[in-house]
């Protein structure tokens, strides 16, 4: 696992960000999923990409997961959970888990390996810089990439942006944010 000593409970984790991820490409979303898991390694919610579906670009679902947190745990609880991601926050996301004050982000790929995807296709990165996570929230531990499920990642990013967009939902902008 390129020096993360991850459990099965949580490659397993990081595997249903993966599905989810391929729930939003197949729902016309760019593939991101996340899975917000408790102290005792229980998922609590779980969530996928929105963005083009509801022409929300704040429709990540890492975001979703803080916004939910700061809803329904305490801050206790929500210091000692867990968010597993299949693509490092954006900025957005990472200022959002830090300001809720979750606990532990683990990704499977990186922002800038998101970034070096984009630029092989030749596509902008987006609106935003691809900040590592760990330099918007500096106080929140950060684990990654996990490259045995990487490349299925870039597979569904390769496939959401050589592919027309699904019905009802508007094309993708050059670079679509990610997350």
């Amino acid at each position: 696992m390129d020096g993360l000593d991850l459990t099965d409970a949580e490659r397993g984790h990081l595997r249903r960000c993966v599905e989810l991820a391929g729930q939003a490409l197949a729902a016309g979303d760019e593939p991101f999923g996340s899975v917000l898991v408790d102290a005792d390694g229980s998922r609590l919610v779980e969530e996928r990409n929105q963005v083009l579906s509801t022409a929300d670009p704040t429709r990540h679902p890492e975001f979703a997961l803080a916004r939910w947190a700061a809803e329904h745990l305490s801050e206790e609880d929500r210091t000692q959970a867990t968010v597993y991601t299949s693509g490092e926050h954006c900025p957005m996301c990472a200022a959002a888990h830090g300001w809720v004050g979750l606990g532990r982000i683990v990704y499977v790929h990186s922002a800038q390996q998101h970034a070096g995807w984009l630029a092989d296709l030749g596509l902008p990165t987006g609106p935003v810089r691809p900040i590592p996570a760990g330099d918007v929230a500096p106080g929140v531990p950060v684990d990654g990439p996990v490259p045995e499920l990487a490349e299925q990642m870039h597979r569904l990013h390769l496939q959401f942006h050589q592919q027309p967009p699904a019905q009802g939902a508007s094309a993708p902008g050059p670079g679509a944010s990610p997350g």
